[in-house]
């Protein structure tokens, strides 16, 4: 397949923000608020995962900028570890992308169901049945073609945007009276020490990642940029600046209009900031936005995810049809149609959107710290390319160093609060890497 070098600045810049800035933002605060149980915690969990999605974000510039190609995300560490350990990698991050997009269309959903079900039908059937019905709406829309899908990208990036600049604004109709002060309690009812404050932290930033991920991808698109080694990590850095900076004001809006005690339990918030500025019917449209916000993120995910496959696919990792191409479209038909089934699946496995996030953000936890440790590796290999037309990461090599442990505490956070999730997960990086094997052994013979 060849493309053409067709995406500006601004056309991956939005596709980063895209790629992040699902429906997370709008209930993630929920589940951060209820494991950090007083504000501080709340705030700091936000503030530190941000800076370690900068962290990754320049590590990720540097490794896009070094080697851009298109399904960057299979080649690249294809070349850095062995096929088997890359095959595996991006298997895990296929399964995290598509559960991500089950769990967004899920939140999507929740929105919806508010405003076009009668209250007896507001249960989780129906929830999951409007979720389903938006990813296969893409699924259609994706099948006409690049043109069709990647031309709505940008105006439904800056409606997320608009949408969240709008909720921005409820912070000046008035806030919450906080009557009762948010207390710290641990499990025996003693003081918290030190390492009950950690293990809080580390369950509020399983949340917050959830949030942060989905960056890396952009490297998929390395083959399509024009001057790719400047404009992929200038798009990465911008942005992640807007993307953090949304993320962080909005955060202490919830607090704010919401009250801390109530965000914990609170339901559909972004609808909730919209009933402060707009009244019920503010609710009503808010939540219609909110659901065309999910459009766009389940839109991004379906252009994306499959060209990973496609380079896998053309490579020998996966059968050779995952990179059949229809002549006329020029769709990758298989590895659309397979990546949407398997999100389609995963809804049905885990309908509920807590157990979703635990198996996806455990599986990219792995992913995104053995990828952004490509970064070592590609540094050598690549270290007679000029310096002057490539991106390099300040202060390397602490940076990713940062980032690779932060997922790594991640990861073991999701083990102490649920080691049967976790061990799923490393069964399934195991059992990837049999099938490779057990492929390449089948194609030989």
């Amino acid at each position: 397949m060849q493309q053409k070098k067709q995406l500006s600045l601004f056309d991956l810049s939005m596709i980063v923000v895209s790629l992040v800035i699902g429906m997370g933002i709008f209930r993630t605060p929920v589940n951060v608020a209820a494991k950090a149980q007083i504000p501080e915690l709340f705030y700091l969990a936000w503030f530190i995962g941000g800076f370690v999605a900068f962290c990754g974000a320049l590590t990720y510039a540097e490794i896009g900028s070094r080697y851009p190609v298109t399904g960057g995300y299979y080649k690249i560490f294809s070349q850095a570890y062995h096929p088997s350990i890359a095959f595996a990698i991006n298997c895990i991050v296929l399964i995290s992308s598509a559960a991500s997009v089950a769990a967004i269309s899920i939140i999507g959903a929740e929105y919806l169901s508010k405003i076009v079900l009668p209250a007896e039908m507001q249960n989780e059937t129906y929830r999951v049945a409007i979720a389903i019905a938006t990813i296969l709406i893409f699924y259609l829309i994706n099948l006409l073609g690049l043109k069709a899908s990647s031309k709505t990208q940008n105006v439904l990036t800056v409606i997320k945007i608009g949408l969240i600049l709008t909720l921005i604004c409820a912070v000046f109709f008035g806030g919450q009276t906080q009557d009762i002060a948010p207390v710290f309690k641990t499990s025996n009812s003693a003081l918290p020490s030190w390492q009950d404050y950690g293990k809080a932290l580390g369950l509020c930033l399983i949340a917050v990642s959830f949030s942060y991920a989905g960056y890396a991808q952009t490297i998929n698109f390395g083959g399509e940029v024009k001057d790719a080694k400047k404009i992929i990590p200038r798009s990465i850095i911008i942005g992640l600046t807007i993307i953090v900076a949304l993320y962080l004001i909005l955060n202490y809006v919830y607090v704010k209009v919401i009250g801390f005690e109530e965000l914990k339990t609170a339901e559909s918030i972004a609808a909730i900031l919209a009933s402060k500025i707009f009244g019920p019917a503010g609710f009503k449209m808010l939540s219609v936005i909110i659901f065309i916000s999910v459009m766009g993120y389940v839109n991004v995910n379906l252009l994306s995810n499959p060209r990973a496959m496609f380079a896998m696919g053309e490579e020998g990792a996966l059968p050779r049809f995952f990179s059949k191409m229809n002549k006329k479209t020029e769709v990758i038909t298989w590895s659309l149609t397979i990546f949407t089934v398997v999100a389609v699946v995963i809804i049905f496995y885990a309908k509920t959107f807590d157990k979703i996030l635990n198996y996806t953000i455990f599986l990219e936890s792995i992913s995104m710290a053995s990828s952004a440790a490509t970064i070592f590796i590609l540094r050598k290999r690549t270290a007679n390319l000029d310096k002057e037309t490539i991106y390099t990461v300040p202060l390397y090599p602490v940076l990713p160093i940062i980032f690779i442990a932060a997922y790594t505490f991640v990861a073991f956070s999701i083990y102490a609060d649920d080691p049967n999730v976790a061990l799923n997960g490393l069964y399934i990086f195991i059992g990837f890497l049999a099938i490779y094997f057990i492929s390449r052994l089948f194609n030989k013979k």
